[in-house]
């Protein structure tokens, strides 16, 4: 009987002393995470530091790039006010230098850079006398560019926008209406070739010619395949 207490009193003392181990375990359980915990708060601080150092970083990079950009518009406008001013006739001369131009059409290109008339027109008078400028080059350029697609009405009518010459404006007026036939006979053949059989037909060549600036007697003489002014 003594023995049968005993044998069985004897685990119950073993599971007596594994009580404080388990509570000694809780303890370093938790003495574990308190560690964890405060070194995840200062991990926490230091990448914050980080974020807040990089923001710095990047304000005064973006601060340094403004300042630059400032410095860089300073010195272009320095170099801008110190460049020296365009005479009024170099300007002239840079506009002629591509192509021709005639008087009125020169004048106001160069206006708005004047606050003297007087002064333009004397430029404009030296730049004649020189050779320069020249309002029958200025209609011969005209007619060059635009003889072979277009009537003497049209061209009559440009040169009158650009203020030509009346007398010279007459000596190109009998000089392409002895060509007026020919000219206008190449515009239709290349578009149409071919006489109208109808008179929609008609009407429509007649009105593509007459746009271009060809004269209706021209016209009618090309529709009825007149080849002979």
């Amino acid at each position: 009987m003594i023995r049968k207490g005993r044998s069985a009193s004897a685990p119950e003392a073993q599971h007596d002393t594994g009580r404080p181990r388990d509570g000694l375990d809780n303890g370093q359980n938790n003495g574990q995470e308190s560690r964890g915990a405060r070194e995840g708060e200062r991990g926490f601080r230091h990448s914050g530091h980080d974020v807040a150092d990089a923001g710095a970083d990047r304000f005064e990079r973006t601060s340094d790039a403004r300042a630059a950009r400032s410095a860089s518009s300073r010195t272009a406008a320095t170099a801008e006010s110190r460049r020296p001013v365009r005479s009024l006739k170099s300007r002239a001369l840079a506009y002629l230098s591509r192509r021709e131009y005639s008087r009125a059409e020169l004048s106001r290109k160069l206006m708005p850079f004047v606050d003297d008339v007087d002064a333009l027109e004397a430029v404009l008078d030296a730049l004649v006398g020189e050779g320069w400028l020249s309002d029958a080059r200025f209609a011969e350029s005209v007619i060059h560019r635009r003889a072979a697609r277009l009537g003497t009405t049209r061209i009559v009518s440009e040169l009158r926008r650009h203020a030509v010459d009346d007398t010279l404006i007459e000596e190109v007026n009998a000089q392409l209406r002895e060509t007026e036939l020919t000219r206008a006979r190449a515009v239709w053949e290349k578009k149409y070739g071919q006489l109208p059989a109808t008179p929609a037909e008609r009407a429509r060549q007649a009105r593509f010619l007459a746009a271009r600036g060809f004269s209706m007697s021209i016209i009618g003489k090309i529709l009825k395949g007149i080849d002979e002014a």
